[in-house]
């Protein structure tokens, strides 16, 4: 049989983003992928070199809307180990609890795209409703449900009052029972199971040639975490699993994230419990210096990583950043191979892509 390669865009892929690919087939078979990248290419490198280091906080954090925390809470880890800046100890864990709640709201956005696609209606709406449990905590205390605008070079913006600190431990039990339910749900119910085990799987070796990372990496066996590995901020303070599975499946990566959200609210409730008082910003930013660093942090999508050069002056002398989804959407070649084209939505889901924050 003659292969034939059909285009297949946002549309067939049910994704809100132009991701697009050339797809090789053998009747209704799989057998070779091209993603071609470049579609909503926004120039935001050439962007944050036209602002000063103060203004790409406001830049970096509209690259993306689902991990936005992490995009200026990386980059002002950067610039504060250039100029030497010694963030407090209070800010520290207000950024964990930043990151924590964003790393929950997009993992559950992930699974319930996941239940959409495979035709569970009723599935879909109880997720997004348990998902609004965490939206409205963070309109509470950011006064936003998407961009928090929580991050500053020396600390954050924000504060948690005592009132604010309770609403949040409160909100927090609020989500245990519902997440655990999830868990149950995406790991047993069979209409699930006979959608997601065994699909899209990605073997821990060519997990590891491709050096994808996040749930994708741990979904395949790769117990490979930024918070654990090369912690910053509070996390080496802070009590956690890193939720691994073998299977390399579609299954197991939504298993990954739903147990990921369980240990964001065990550190959420940690920080809530052992974040002393005290400055949530230093008091004196000194000048930046000329110098070069790479900072790194574990998104919800996987690790972050952000290279910055200054030059003595406030704005960067080249500003650069490898986001996750570059990484992962690579592997996919292995992991539609020999799938149905049908399948391929809900594939592609199961890596989560981003696709703003990679056709930077």
């Amino acid at each position: 049989m003659t292969p034939s390669i059909i285009t297949l865009g946002p549309h067939q892929l049910a994704l809100e983003e132009p991701m697009y690919f050339k797809v090789e087939l053998e009747g209704d078979t799989v057998v070779g992928l091209d993603v071609m990248a470049g579609h909503v290419h926004r120039g935001m490198e050439h962007l944050v070199m036209k602002r000063n280091l103060y203004q790409n906080i406001t830049l970096l954090e509209r690259l993306c809307s689902l991990c936005s925390n992490s995009h200026p809470s990386t980059f002002c880890t950067a610039v504060e180990d250039i100029a030497g800046i010694v963030v407090p100890e209070r800010a520290e864990y207000l950024r964990a609890i930043a990151d924590e709640i964003k790393r929950i709201s997009s993992h559950l956005f992930n699974c319930a795209i996941m239940a959409h696609i495979i035709g569970q209606g009723a599935l879909f709406k109880n997720v997004m409703q348990i998902r609004e449990i965490m939206q409205e905590t963070k309109e509470a205390i950011y006064g936003n449900r998407m961009d928090l605008a929580a991050n500053c070079i020396g600390g954050v913006r924000y504060e948690l009052t005592p009132e604010l600190s309770m609403y949040l431990g409160q909100r927090m039990e609020l989500m245990k029972a519902p997440l655990d339910e999830l868990y149950r749900i995406y790991t047993t119910d069979p209409a699930i199971r006979v959608r997601t085990e065994g699909l899209g799987v990605l073997p821990r070796q060519e997990a590891k040639d491709y050096a994808v990372v996040g749930p994708v990496a741990r979904g395949s066996g790769i117990a490979y975490d930024v918070r654990k590995k090369s912690p910053y901020g509070a996390y080496d303070r802070l009590n956690f699993l890193v939720a691994t599975e073998t299977s390399g499946d579609v299954r197991a990566r939504a298993s990954v994230r739903l147990r990921e959200a369980q240990e964001s609210v065990s550190l959420i409730e940690q920080c809530l419990t052992r974040m002393p008082d005290g400055k949530s910003c230093a008091d004196i930013l000194p000048e930046i210096p000329a110098g070069e660093t790479i900072a790194k942090s574990e998104a919800p999508r996987g690790e972050l990583i952000y290279y910055l050069s200054t030059d003595g002056s406030d704005m960067p002398a080249r500003l650069k950043w490898r986001v996750p989804s570059y990484m992962n959407w690579d592997a996919l070649k292995v992991m539609l191979k020999g799938e149905r084209v049908t399948d391929i939505p809900l594939i592609v889901n199961s890596i989560d892509p981003c696709i703003s924050c990679t056709d930077r």
